[in-house]
């Protein structure tokens, strides 16, 4: 159809027929002399949806398949181009390595996707990993391919392998290729296996180091019967069984080394190795498979979904080779679950259970608000000193940071934190809940009601001192030097930082991101101070030994060891507080931070600077203000943390109706739980 005669049937309301693209290329695969690398790609691109409201690439690629089964000749021109394309094609590098972690290790695989981002790589057109960059030349081709119906796939290559086929040469060639890939597979597994870091990351790895060596030989053994069973077709196969048992062996081993990580600590190279390992394993198990299912006749149909599972995964991760998200997401998971397991089990101490746990956190958070009151009037006293940037910043994120540091190691507790923590614990119940037990249900509600006036207790604690302290502190500084603490235009422009019509709500959601990654850098330093044994290597300092003695030095070891990560979470935290409003300045942008507690501090201040003389109105919006920054706040890191603890877990939670309506039915019953303990509690210690 010309580009005139589809102007007039779209001037005369008449749509395209969905086909007529599509048909042009496939009629292409007729000629027997043109370029089969051109005709996919232009196949491909027929396929293609055509922007982001097109939903039809599934429709056409039925089409596809429809006109194909309905024309023998096309079929046969078409599977002649394909599997003569596949067939010549260097094969290994596709079937070893795409959807495989490479191994030149993360940095460096890291700094080749960005410099591919800047000068693209020339394609090797004599290999089909590299093809595949040319076919699917977009780098979102991933989303509709994905999006295609699995039926759709297994039909596909039905068409192209049919039973009378598998016997050509082109298709000897291609497992020909598929057992080199299998005998590569397994010597990289084996190489793996013996890797320092894994070994130490094992106490019994001597004892399954045999299993790894025993790889190699046993998948020799099946590549040298397989290549005879192909040779003299009256000869049966090896079905990899045994192959199979080995590496079902070696995958034991990888996951047991995954379960003591997340004891005793991982670092990025180990989840490196432990992810490329069992990804390796993988696919030496769907290659024996599609080996062992091809050479049985009644087996053609589990050959087709075999290969038809393996192509379209390993298609669709070399589309997003040169995708640094999906890169970094492969191995992730495991760095990612040891450092939310941290934080969750820091957010146990901030859920109340008891009476005694109610009233310690009220301490607990009234001594943070007692600091932070004095905080506050720090970082007011360092603004007026006028410093360059670079020391205002330096001396905002050292009252912030050490503020927050000492906090932590006198055990108090500052309102904002919580979320960051507690939000891990409700994702490890959430992967735990079958929705169809009530009891589970109600068992997380439960939790729910203890986050809920645990929090409430924290957020009280914190607001009901800092506000009373920093007006006593104020009072008391202005009547000893016998003039005002606070301006009248400090306390205007405190009082203009809580305005919820102004950046402070935005302000207040930055803050939520930092309290959010100040709970992920806690878990990263914990999960470091264990992985390189922290506690007793300070212990091993020999001027510590010669100033504290040896027993000492190792309790103080263990002591660090044991609070690196709130340390480092609580003093970084500071740090971003402290630098936002500076970094803003020097950025020309609206950049700053709201953070209830110290919002309410300089309430405190601001009513001091005024001489308690401020309108009831504008204190009771001020009031508003601080109740909207830390609702702010709590929402920001809280959602941001479950989130997190949800994907780094794999939980993909779809029973909110019936949580909702078991929430929704204690908060009408029993709506004292979510702000007091049980009364069946008041006698706990």
């Amino acid at each position: 159809m010309t580009k005139m005669q589809s102007f007039f049937r779209w001037l005369l309301g008449k749509p395209t027929p969905v086909g007529d693209p599509l048909t042009e290329a496939l009629n292409r695969f007729r000629d027997p002399a043109a370029d089969t690398l051109e005709l996919m790609r232009r196949l491909v691109a027929a396929l293609r949806p055509k922007n982001r409201r097109d939903a039809g690439a599934g429709d056409r690629y039925q089409f596809m398949l429809d006109r194909l089964e309905a024309d023998p000749e096309l079929l046969a021109a078409f599977r002649g181009h394909v599997v003569h394309f596949i067939a010549t094609r260097r094969l290994v590098t596709f079937f070893t390595d795409s959807g495989v972690l490479p191994g030149t290790g993360f940095f460096s695989e890291w700094w080749r996707i960005l410099g591919s981002r800047l000068l693209p790589e020339v394609p090797d057109e004599r290999r089909l990993k590299d093809c595949l960059h040319v076919i699917y030349d977009r780098t979102d081709d991933w989303r509709w391919l994905e999006a295609t119906p699995p039926e759709y796939s297994r039909r596909f290559w039905a068409l192209l392998a049919p039973a009378d086929e598998l016997r050509t040469i082109d298709w000897r060639s291609i497992q020909e290729q598929m057992l080199d890939a299998v005998l590569l597979l397994a010597h990289r597994v084996s190489g793996l296996g013996v890797e320092n870091e894994l070994m130490r990351a094992s106490p019994n790895f001597d004892d399954d180091t045999p299993r790894f060596v025993a790889l190699s030989a046993e998948a020799l053994d099946f590549v040298n019967a397989f290549r005879a069973a192909l040779n003299d077709p009256e000869q049966i196969a090896d079905d990899g069984s045994q192959l199979l048992v080995i590496a079902d062996q070696c995958h034991d081993t990888l996951q047991r080394i995954r379960k003591r990580a997340l004891t005793i600590g991982t670092s990025l190279h180990l989840s490196y190795l432990l992810t490329r390992s069992e990804q390796s394993l993988e696919r030496l198990r769907e290659l024996v498979a599609i080996l062992a299912f091809g050479q049985q006749t009644a087996a053609r149909d589990e050959a087709i979904q075999s290969w038809a599972e393996f192509a379209h995964a390993a298609f669709l991760a070399e589309n997003r080779r040169n995708s640094l998200r999906f890169y970094v997401s492969q191995l992730s998971r495991l760095l990612a679950v040891r450092v939310t397991e941290n934080a969750a089990r820091s957010g146990e101490h901030y859920i109340c259970e008891s009476n005694a746990d109610y009233r310690h956190m009220w301490r607990s958070a009234a001594g943070a608000g007692a600091l932070i009151g004095c905080m506050a009037l720090l970082k007011i006293k360092a603004a007026a000193l006028h410093a360059p940037l670079f020391g205002e910043a330096f001396m905002f994120s050292l009252i912030y940071g050490l503020g927050f540091v000492a906090i932590f190691l006198l055990g108090m507790t500052v309102a904002t934190k919580q979320p960051a923590m507690t939000a891990q614990t409700l994702a490890g119940m959430l992967g735990d809940i079958k929705p169809t037990r009530s009891a589970d249900l109600e068992k997380l509600v439960d939790v729910v009601a203890a986050v809920s006036r645990s929090q409430l207790a924290a957020i009280a604690g914190n607001v009901m001192v800092a506000l009373p302290v920093a007006i006593a502190v104020g009072f008391g500084l202005s009547y000893w030097a016998g003039e005002p603490a606070i301006t009248v235009e400090k306390g205007a422009h405190l009082i203009a930082d809580v305005d919820p019509l102004s950046w402070a709500l935005p302000h207040a959601a930055i803050a939520g991101f930092y309290l959010f990654l100040s709970g992920l850098i806690t878990g990263y330093f914990d999960n470091r101070a264990a992985y390189a044994e922290i506690g007793p290597r300070i212990g091993r300092l020999r001027w510590l030994q010669a100033l504290f003695g040896r027993e000492r030095a190792g309790r103080f070891g263990n002591y660090i060891q044991e609070r690196l990560g709130g340390i480092m979470g609580n003093f970084l935290f500071g740090c971003m507080l402290g630098s936002t409003g500076v970094i803003g300045t020097i950025l020309g942008l609206p950049l700053d931070i709201r953070h209830i507690a110290f919002a309410s501090a300089n309430l405190g201040y601001a009513l001091v600077g005024f001489q308690f003389e401020l309108p009831l109105k504008a204190i009771a919006w001020a009031a508003f203000g601080i109740a909207a920054i830390g609702f702010i706040n709590l929402a920001v890191s809280f959602a941001l943390a479950l989130r997190t603890a949800m994907r780094a877990r794999g939980i993909h939670f779809e029973h909110w109706g019936p949580l909702l309506r078991v929430l929704w039915n204690r908060i009408n019953h029993q709506p004292r739980s979510f702000l007091m303990p049980p009364r069946q509690a008041v006698g706990d210690a």
